[in-house]
């Protein structure tokens, strides 16, 4: 089998803890703002579009991802 003992067939591009800079460029219907790293959709909580940031990634699904804003 290739990849990490922790690989669970998930494709995305980030890891869970990871931190990234990037730029939130649209809003979900929740409100939250949404980035996109090498085209993997991330959900981000607080941010608003237009927004540079840094963020840490909470949870990773199959085609998103959660984050927060990191001070």
């Amino acid at each position: 089998m290739f990849g990490s003992s922790n690989d669970r067939g998930n494709s995305s591009p980030i890891n869970e803890g990871g931190e990234y800079d990037v730029k939130i460029e649209d809003t979900g219907r929740d409100g939250d703002g949404i980035a996109r790293i090498e085209g993997f959709v991330v959900f981000v909580s607080g941010a608003k579009e237009g927004e540079e940031v840094r963020i840490r990634i909470n949870s990773v699904r199959r085609n998103f991802a959660f984050a927060e804003v990191v001070d």
